[in-house]
């Protein structure tokens, strides 16, 4: 995840018939899949089973589709794979439909429309969970040594006080971070990519637009970001999910124009 993608505001795939991309990034299963073709069943087949250009097309094709479709079935589509091949081969063969267009077109939109809602319902639970977690985190963490809590509920500690300039809101500035979750799992690294990081202070995350203009340059603050002042109830890509309270340690490097 990119240090672009992580910080700025706003931040928001297109997928097959316009169903899959419904699934909010942050939904999607966080733990590795194997791909199709480290299966057994793919494994097992000879490279030469297929002999004409034509077959391997149709086979390769079919995989494709296949495996394009599985993000259905993962978001709880419910398909007769026997009547997907159907409909392909009587749309390749030229054969009457066996469903008039609108009525196509109406499945379509019902299959759209209850994914959505699942989708939205998923995720208010899950934020809801992520909000109370946060909460409870954040309660614990204020009342600890050298945690200072401003009026709008960041809580920031102070590892290094610079001797720097202190940033206004009209300013760019080029900083170093780490982010992480409450449970420790680093999520965004600009240290690991060696690359810092230049933003106008209000083109961010209204946690750190605000932590920002507290520094002075040299500065390094460990930042604990409630989620009202992060990504809230939207989240960001598949590790920060809808109402996350985030950690950031960001060293203040400079303000662009001065010395």
């Amino acid at each position: 995840m990119t240090s672009r993608s992580i910080l700025r505001l706003p931040l928001f795939a297109s997928g097959l018939l316009g169903i899959a991309a419904l699934a909010p990034a942050q939904e999607k299963p966080a733990a590795p899949v194997a791909s199709p073709a480290a299966s057994p069943a793919a494994t097992a087949a000879p490279a030469s089973f297929y002999k004409t250009n034509r077959e391997k097309s149709g086979y390769a094709i079919g995989a494709k589709v296949g495996r394009d479709l599985t993000t259905l079935k993962e978001q709880g589509v419910d398909a007769d794979p026997q009547t997907i091949i159907t409909a392909v081969t009587d749309a390749l063969t030229g054969s009457p439909q066996k469903m008039s267009e609108r009525e196509i077109q109406d499945t379509l939109t019902a299959i759209q429309t209850e994914n959505q809602n699942k989708q939205m319902a998923k995720m208010k639970t899950t934020g809801e969970a992520n909000k109370k977690e946060g909460e409870a985190f954040l309660a614990t963490n204020k009342t600890k040594e050298g945690v200072k809590t401003t009026a709008s509920g960041l809580q920031y500690k102070v590892i290094k006080e610079g001797t720097g300039a202190t940033p206004k809101s009209t300013d760019t500035v080029s900083a170093h971070y780490r982010g992480t979750l409450i449970n420790g799992k680093e999520f965004d690294s600009s240290y690991k990519r060696n690359e810092p990081l230049k933003f106008p202070v209000t083109r961010v995350i209204p946690g750190w637009t605000e932590a920002i203009q507290l520094m002075k340059v040299g500065s390094k603050y460990q930042l604990f970001v409630p989620s009202d002042l992060a990504y809230r109830e939207n989240g960001a890509g598949p590790e920060i999910g809808p109402n996350t309270t985030l950690i950031f340690e960001v060293e203040l490097l400079g303000i662009e124009g001065q010395k």
